[in-house]
């Protein structure tokens, strides 16, 4: 009964965080009004917003005007259902259940709004840091760890940009993967958090290279880095102890 009541609840989550991905860039309200057709206008009725079964329903397409509905709206609810089960396979009902479901949604709107725009709003990172402290103080990593990850993430890449920008006298991160790896080092700790941006940092180096050889892009291609420190702080939640204790191990 659990389970079901988490996939439930975690495809009724995945249905809002549709919401927030599709308006937040626009600076629309994710409150209201009711969920529309993005092509027609036309107000969805409860039973056409029901998670994956109003999609597979209706065919994929609007009951107004017949436009094809993106695929990414029911694998954006599968996905956060499957973050609200895999994450209680993990951690149980323990202290940190909430905080880790609470950066899990933050990091599947984050990666896929900068995937589409190549912008991390700040009404998701900034708060994001806050509540990751304050969750902190009654679970792990504990607040002096989470104080240190989120100065030290947002450090970090600060540093980096403007190193970055002197030498090459461009921009080559933007004020949002700060912002972003602060969040996850408030939510992480600083530990993980170096892990997240090891894994982001060569995933993002393994894509640029893959677009190069395909002739897709070239150096200066402008990849969106907080898609991969998404993923990379999703992989360091749920296996980043074991990747630290096994490079450890070498020394």
């Amino acid at each position: 009964m659990l389970l079901l009541l988490l996939t439930v609840l975690g495809l009724a989550i995945g249905s809002f965080l549709n919401v927030c991905i599709h308006r937040m860039p626009l600076g629309q309200s994710v409150a209201h009004p009711r969920s529309r057709c993005p092509h027609c206008g036309h107000e969805l009725a409860w039973y056409e917003n029901v998670p994956v079964i109003s999609y597979l329903a209706l065919g994929a397409r609007c009951r107004a005007c017949r436009a094809r509905i993106s695929l990414r709206y029911p694998l954006v609810e599968l996905a956060t259902a499957g973050l609200f089960v895999g994450t209680y396979a993990l951690v149980g009902l323990s202290p940190l259940l909430i905080p880790r479901l609470v950066l899990g949604c933050a990091l599947i709107v984050l990666m896929l709004i900068d995937l589409d725009h190549r912008i991390l709003p700040n009404s998701i990172t900034l708060p994001g840091v806050g509540v990751g402290l304050l969750f902190s103080l009654t679970a792990p990593p504990g607040w002096v760890d989470s104080l240190i990850g989120a100065l030290a993430g947002g450090g970090l890449l600060l540093a980096i940009a403007k190193i970055y920008s002197w030498v090459r006298h461009e921009e080559g991160l933007g004020m949002g993967d700060v912002k972003m790896l602060a969040m996850i080092g408030a939510f992480l700790g600083w530990k993980l958090m170096l892990v997240t941006l090891v894994l982001s940092s060569f995933a993002g180096a393994a894509v640029g290279l893959i677009l190069i050889a395909l002739r897709r892009g070239d150096m200066k291609y402008a990849l969106p880095f907080g898609t991969f420190l998404a993923l990379g702080a999703l992989v360091a939640g749920t296996v980043g102890d074991r990747l630290l204790a096994w490079y450890l191990g070498f020394y």
